[in-house]
């Protein structure tokens, strides 16, 4: 599948008859809202876990050297906790620019933190897109992590935003909170050896 799902995501109809909607963030979209909303607030959504596989072209990274972002993967009893925005149906199309790289638009049961159970619309980059990039150890996505960087800026300032946020909302998720530590790691190494080298000079 190609990496820019903008037309594909157009074809879906199932919200063409809502004046409103509900939609889930649970990367990015936790923290930088570039669009209008009516509403906003906690939320989370069963049966799905964040994973920093997909890659970012666009964003967080370059075609030639991706970044690395997150999307989800199905994993039973599984909790994501994210951020709901009730949004009016003419927001999708700066969505769908948004994240066109390669994720596509699914429905799903979301719980709002007063306890609501409402359908919602969430973006997903499946295995089958042309920028996915799929598991690896911890250390490694923070190598890369530390490493790339695209026209929205350092692909870590995406990860440390996207931890501060989940803190702020009380989310535990060991996958991103390990890799964040090792990320700390690597800048802290990376500046004892530029120690050392003035040293040495």
């Amino acid at each position: 599948m190609s990496a820019d799902t903008i037309a594909v995501n157009q074809q879906m109809s199932h919200f063409d008859d809502h004046a409103e909607l509900w939609l889930f963030g649970y990367g990015s979209l936790i923290y930088k809202a570039d669009f209008a909303y009516l509403e906003r607030r906690p939320a989370s959504i069963r049966g799905w876990t964040r994973r920093f596989w997909q890659g970012s072209h666009d964003h967080r990274g370059t075609p030639e050297a991706p970044g690395r972002v997150v999307t989800l993967v199905e994993q039973p009893d599984a909790v994501c906790v994210g951020m709901a925005y009730l949004i009016s149906l003419d927001t999708l199309q700066h969505l769908d620019v948004r994240e066109k790289n390669g994720y596509l638009r699914f429905v799903t049961e979301m719980q709002l933190d007063d306890g609501r159970q409402v359908e919602a619309l969430v973006y997903i980059a499946t295995p089958d897109n042309e920028a996915y990039l799929g598991p690896a150890d911890e250390r490694e996505i923070a190598r890369h992590i530390a490493a790339s960087a695209g026209p929205s800026g350092p692909n870590r300032d995406y990860l440390l935003h996207l931890t501060d946020t989940l803190r702020e909302l009380g989310a535990r998720d060991t996958h991103v909170f390990e890799i964040e530590r090792h990320l700390l790691e690597i800048a802290t190494e990376e500046a004892a050896a530029r120690t050392r080298k003035h040293a040495a000079v």
